[in-house]
Formats: C-alpha cells, sequence, structure tokens
C-alpha cells in the first residue's frame, strides 16, 4: 500500500475509470454504481468522511446520450446534480475535485477548435446536464473536457468498427462530424498530473489529429489490417432513422490551456490506436 494519502475513483469500472485507478496505482480506491450511488448525498458524505482522500476523480457519468433525451431527469441527476454533491464532500475533508466532462458542451458550429473560454451552448440533454455539473463542482475544481473517447475497457467506437467490419463487407460513417479521437490510456495518466498539481480550471485533454467519423474509421480498418476503401461517407442528415440527440458537427478540442500550463502535447491519436488494436485483435 502507498504511503500518500489515498485517491477515490469514481465510476471506477467504466472505460476511462478504468485506467485512472491503474494510472494511480495503490493510491486509487475504485467505487462504481455498484458500490456508490452518486447521487445519494448522504452514502457520498459517509464513504468520503471514513476514506478521507487528497484527491477524488469523478469519472461516472451518464453517457447514452441518446437515451438521455427521454431520461432527463436521471441525466440531470448524475451528470448535473451529483458533481456538486461531490464537490461539497471533497471540501469538507479538504479533498480536490478533478470532474470529467465533454465536448457536448459547445454546439459544435464554431468553425475553428473550441478552447476552453469559448461560450458553452450544449444542444442535447446529455449537454446540458453535463454542463450543470461543470457548474456545480465550482472554481475549485478541475474540469476536464474530452471527445471520443475509446479504450479497452467498455464500449467504444474502435470496438464498435472492428465488430462491424468481421460481420459487414462494407460499413459507412458519417463525414460531417469532426473531432479529436482521445484514448484512455493516454488521458487517464494526464489527469493524475492535473490532480496531483490541484490545477483548478478548465482544460481541453484529448489525442491530437483532427479527423471526421469517416475518416476515423477508415484508420481503425486499416490499423486492423482490413481494406478502408470499405468505408464510405455520408451526410449527418442522410442517417436512418436520425438519432434522437443531436450531435455536435465540430467536436475538436483546443488543448490550449493544458500547453499554457507546460503540459507536452499529446499524442497523436493514431500511435494509441495502434496500441489498442494491438491488445483487441
Amino acid at each position: 500500500m502507498s504511503d500518500l494519502p489515498p485517491v477515490l475513483v469514481t465510476g471506477s469500472s467504466g472505460q476511462l475509470g478504468t485506467d485512472v485507478v491503474a494510472a494511480f496505482g495503490d493510491r486509487a480506491i475504485g467505487v462504481d454504481r455498484a458500490t456508490l450511488d452518486i447521487t445519494d448525498e448522504a452514502a457520498v458524505g459517509k464513504l468520503i468522511e471514513a476514506v478521507e482522500p487528497s484527491i477524488i476523480v469523478n469519472c461516472a457519468a451518464y453517457t447514452a446520450v441518446d437515451d438521455c433525451e427521454t431520461n432527463v431527469e436521471l441525466a440531470f441527476a448524475v451528470n448535473g446534480v451529483a458533481p456538486g454533491v461531490l464537490a461539497a464532500a471533497a471540501k469538507s475533508v479538504g479533498a480536490h475535485l478533478l470532474h470529467v466532462s465533454t465536448d457536448y458542451v459547445f454546439s459544435g458550429t464554431k468553425a475553428d477548435p473550441y478552447v476552453e473560454t469559448d461560450p458553452t451552448d450544449p444542444q442535447s440533454v446529455y449537454g446540458r446536464s453535463k454542463l450543470a455539473g461543470e457548474r456545480a463542482v465550482g472554481p475549485d475544481a478541475t474540469i476536464v473536457r474530452t471527445s471520443w473517447l475509446c479504450g479497452e475497457h467498455g464500449p467504444n467506437m474502435v470496438k464498435t468498427i472492428l465488430r462491424l467490419a468481421d460481420s459487414h463487407p462494407h460499413l459507412t460513417f458519417v463525414d460531417d462530424q469532426r473531432g479529436h479521437p482521445s484514448f484512455a490510456a493516454d488521458i487517464a495518466p494526464a489527469l493524475v498530473e492535473l490532480a496531483d498539481a490541484r490545477m483548478a480550471g478548465i482544460f481541453h485533454l484529448t489525442n491530437q489529429g483532427v479527423v471526421s467519423w469517416y475518416d476515423f474509421a477508415r484508420e481503425v480498418l486499416a490499423t486492423a489490417g482490413h481494406d478502408p476503401a470499405r468505408v464510405s461517407p455520408c451526410a449527418t442528415a442522410d442517417l436512418d432513422p436520425p438519432r434522437p440527440a443531436p450531435r455536435p458537427a465540430n467536436s475538436v478540442l483546443d488543448n490550449a490551456a493544458w500547453r499554457a500550463a507546460g503540459r507536452a502535447p499529446t499524442r497523436d491519436f493514431r500511435e494509441p490506436l495502434r496500441e489498442l488494436i494491438a491488445i483487441l485483435t
């Protein structure tokens, strides 16, 4: 066991949380929805009082974007209210809170990459609930917005593309939504850096390399040894049936605050993509 004070990681069995627990090593105490209901203020307070963590990293979220459109109350309870509960409990024991957020807090209509100071304008219930969570944690917390997250653990687009490639000769992906793919294996250690430094404020944290979902699907197939020509482009407006929740057309997050803090730029997404596909195949 580590001699350092413990770090509490919520959402510890999820895609990002699993890698965050690994990145903190034996300092980490992980809880997931089976062991802690983060919407239960009394349960959260009791646990944090018992653990007395020096840092809390909130990776827990209701991320089923389309389902959020109909499960509005649950989305706001988990994504909007619970982060404030964690922030209050953190303050009671002198812990620093790092809260993970999303590109969906923006409208996606800006032509250039989004910087941390750009006005927010979420277009979906998921985005609005996540923005509510950002506001609930207050100015003393670290807020990290990431996008297009993929990793070894949990469902994600890399796994989906590989599965579809095994069962379908031809794939179609939209070419009018673009972003920075981000990989949990790279984002998790960066979260450790920010949390240990107790750097309050908003940070955009992604891997580098701007692609559309169409471009990304081609990269995944090529990296896995498939023919990328099997992928065709389409417009979001042509999806049938259309998605219930609107997606940002521009999800590109400029990691400006990360660079300004003297941190080295993250890797181009193609490097962790190769590493992930080597694990998955």
